[in-house]
């Protein structure tokens, strides 16, 4: 069970505190409410029954500062597989949005980062679904990042690269 201050991730509502834990009556019958207060988005407020485990199954606690530096250090060279089907692909990255695995979140941007790349050389775009997916994976990772790392958000990306020219030396 979740401690009121704890720092979780959310399913796709990014980093959040618990504020609180709460008991209201709903049909004649108290519950137990974690009501999560979203980091980055100050006046929203998220119920999210105690009991309730396909909905605490998307809190995950944040990553450690260790967590971090492990996670990029793992980032394969290797370029990702990129899946051709759209609708295979968007079915892929939503599993990968409601697991809560960042290192499967990591390899999603990074095989769309490649294809944005491969797409630009050809004078085209991401389709609209992948630019979703891969805006949601970096906003969700990067408000991670930067909260355990105390740094501004904008700082993430310069980091995680730094980071990455630092082990490959």
């Amino acid at each position: 069970m979740y401690q009121i201050n704890d720092m979780i991730l959310y399913g796709t509502e990014g980093v959040c505190k618990i504020d609180s834990i709460v008991t209201k009556e709903l049909a004649g019958e108290a519950q137990e409410y974690y009501v999560l207060k979203p980091v980055y988005s100050e006046n929203s407020t998220i119920y999210v029954p105690v009991h309730n485990k396909n909905l605490t199954k998307k809190m995950h606690q944040v990553l450690s500062t260790q967590e971090i530096y492990q996670l990029i250090e793992n980032i394969s060279d290797e370029q990702p597989d990129w899946i051709e089907n759209e609708n295979e692909r968007k079915e892929k990255f939503k599993e990968i949005m409601s697991s809560g695995k960042r290192s499967w979140m990591l390899q999603m941007i990074k095989s769309l980062y490649h294809h944005q790349q491969e797409q630009q050389a050809k004078g085209k775009h991401l389709r609209s679904s992948d630019e979703y997916f891969f805006s949601e994976a970096e906003r969700i990772l990067y408000d991670e990042f930067a909260l355990v790392l105390n740094i501004k958000q904008e700082q993430v990306l310069p980091f995680i690269m730094n980071q990455i020219q630092l082990s490959q030396k």
